[in-house]
């Protein structure tokens, strides 16, 4: 764990637990190389200007997390978060000055299990920022698993799907694929899709009483990538869809960016 490319102490850190405000972003890291870095680096500009009203040196954090993989070639997964450690809760309105703390730990090995989905009428807190209060999502999927479920699928409260607590959530019909049309965070990996898709995938209103209509449903982030879900409630789709094959053979086949 670093701050700003060194050792970071626990009075530099104890604010994102007592204020938690800041944003960040994850990547699945190896050789010193990353799916998507440029997405990663814009997503840490866009939210450090909505959040702080300040420009990040995204040099700097590629610097950063160089520094902290040293010897350590992956596969790594890289959290970056940004926040300002003189900012508190009496002081959040100040000018700030946002550091950049770089954590690490070991990546997964095999693929990830297909997912079960607890529907349930809850959004994210502007749900287009990655930040890092995310303690009512995380409380909707800890719910969730305590019924026997994997994850949580949000939604409004007429039936309108957003995401899942932390991945984008994308559906096949008529061997296309279709994302929802809602207030979602922007996904890396949905965007490295979008570009290497043969066709453009569909963005139209998706409610739970449509997923009956659906031939099946996956799950995406930067960290397992595509994964395919079995189910949302009551709704069940195969997990071997030639569509979702595909999908995971295109993702596979980004070129990754050097650090």
């Amino acid at each position: 764990m670093e701050l700003n490319g060194a050792p970071a102490s626990l009075d530099q850190v104890r604010v994102l637990a007592l204020t938690n405000y800041g944003h960040f972003t994850s990547m699945l890291v190896q050789d010193f190389r990353a799916r998507g870095l440029s997405l990663h680096m814009e997503r840490l500009t866009r939210d450090c200007r909505q959040l702080f009203d300040a420009e990040l040196d995204t040099d700097a954090v590629r610097h950063y997390v160089r520094h902290a993989l040293s010897g350590s070639p992956g596969p790594v997964i890289v959290r970056v978060t940004v926040y300002d450690p003189a900012l508190d809760l009496g002081t959040i309105g100040s000018d700030a000055e946002p550091s950049i703390l770089v954590t690490t730990r070991p990546a997964g090995h095999g693929t990830s299990a297909p997912l079960r989905l607890r529907a349930v009428a809850y959004q994210r807190e502007a749900p287009s920022v990655k930040h890092v209060s995310v303690f009512g999502a995380l409380r909707q999927r800890r719910h969730a698993q305590r019924a026997g479920f994997d994850d949580v699928l949000l939604t409004k409260p007429d039936g309108m799907i957003c995401e899942i607590s932390t991945s984008n959530i994308g559906f096949v019909r008529g061997g296309r694929i279709v994302w929802p049309r809602s207030e979602w965070l922007p996904g890396i990996t949905m965007a490295l899709l979008n570009r290497a898709l043969d066709e453009p995938a569909a963005v139209e209103p998706v409610r739970l009483s449509d997923l009956s209509d659906m031939e099946a449903a996956f799950a995406t982030n930067a960290i397992t990538g595509v994964r395919a879900v079995r189910s949302v409630d009551g709704t069940r789709w195969a997990t071997d869809h030639k569509v979702l094959a595909r999908l995971s053979e295109l993702y596979a086949e980004t070129p990754c960016e050097p650090l």
